[in-house]
């Protein structure tokens, strides 16, 4: 499509999403990203670059709950491509439902030098580490995808932290390539699939708000990934059953996740894991309170990470495209980098 007349910048973009979770992929007129490791690009990214983070994720072009992955080289020799995550509010270190979107993109747009059927093997280094995606492939059209997920690991059960409002509430901190929080929502009597987005949105922030002041994270292998990346509810059914089991994410700055979150359940894998209520190899549902679309989840193997005891966890969903936008930045435009109403 011809780009109308303008003076200012062009950014390329494919949009995806996966269980309704949306994913913005930039193809190009991203600047250089300096840095030597994944770690330092996304560093790079938020000192120098943050503006076209704006411009990409917020109005006009966005919206508040918009994401976007940038395509970047990594240092790890296995790896097909590099990536960093971004949103509302920053830079992610890992994203579930980016992974399984972002499967497809590299084997449709030609990222993965071999073409295997059934499946074929990408290799994507996020800023938490190096997470292997299979891409169902045959007679050359691409369908849904699985992961294994960095080691991930239950951080610490029944931590109570003062809320506001609701005094001294338990909380599960649990990590899968990113730090959550996970808290049953019928303890502020609410359900994941039937109240209002914003009561459980004002409920969650309060939670990671709380454990953000009260709990100190730690990980062993890096101080860039210890952090509170938000709060997850859920229905409360822990413990194994055939039937899906329904949470919500609430991330970022009070970013609400269309899916059942990627990563957060690969966090809520491990959890059940270390807490006996999931064997391994014991495949679950886990459905989106938002949207009611389904990742499956189970623990693959059990690993370490530092002093923790972990597992790999296999996630499953599938991603669709959406469409393919060139954005422009006119020079004369007083919003060109964007804003956000809450």
């Amino acid at each position: 499509m011809e780009l109308p007349p303008h003076e200012g910048p062009v950014i390329s973009v494919v949009d995806m999403h996966t269980g309704g979770e949306p994913l913005r992929i930039v193809r190009s007129g991203f600047p250089e990203v300096k840095g030597e490791t994944v770690l330092s690009k996304r560093r790079y990214v938020r000192e120098h670059l943050d503006h076209l983070r704006r411009v990409l994720m917020f109005e006009p072009r966005g919206h508040y709950d918009m994401y976007g992955a940038l395509v970047v080289d990594s240092e790890i020799p296995e790896a097909d491509l590099g990536v960093l995550f971004m949103h509302n509010e920053g830079y992610s270190t890992m994203c579930g439902h980016a992974i399984i979107a972002l499967g497809r993109f590299a084997v449709d747009y030609n990222l993965v030098q071999e073409l295997r059927s059934p499946e074929t093997q990408v290799n994507i280094h996020c800023p938490c580490g190096l997470v292997k995606a299979f891409v169902e492939y045959s007679n050359g059209r691409t369908g849904g995808v699985r992961f294994h997920s960095v080691p991930a690991f239950a951080f610490a059960t029944d931590v109570v932290v003062a809320l506001t409002g609701h005094g001294n509430v338990s909380v599960d901190i649990s990590y899968g390539g990113a730090f959550y929080a996970f808290v049953s929502a019928e303890r502020f009597g609410l359900s994941v699939s039937k109240s209002r987005t914003r009561d459980l949105v004002d409920v969650a922030t309060a939670v990671t708000n709380a454990v953000k002041l009260q709990v100190k994270l730690h990980h062993p292998a890096s101080e860039d990934l210890a952090f509170l990346y938000g709060t997850i509810l859920t229905d409360g059914k822990d413990a194994y059953s055939e039937e899906p089991t329904a949470n919500i994410c609430v991330f970022a700055d009070a970013q609400v996740d269309r899916s059942p979150t990627g990563s957060g359940v690969t966090a809520r894998v491990a959890l059940q894991y270390h807490k006996g209520l999931i064997k391994l190899n014991q495949t679950r549902s886990f459905q989106s309170g938002a949207t009611g679309s389904l990742f499956t989840g189970k623990a693959v193997q059990e690993t370490t990470c530092g002093d923790f005891k972990a597992v790999v966890v296999e996630v499953a969903g599938q991603a669709h495209y959406t469409g393919v936008a060139s954005f422009v930045q006119e020079s004369d435009d007083k919003l060109q980098l964007g804003f956000l109403l809450k």
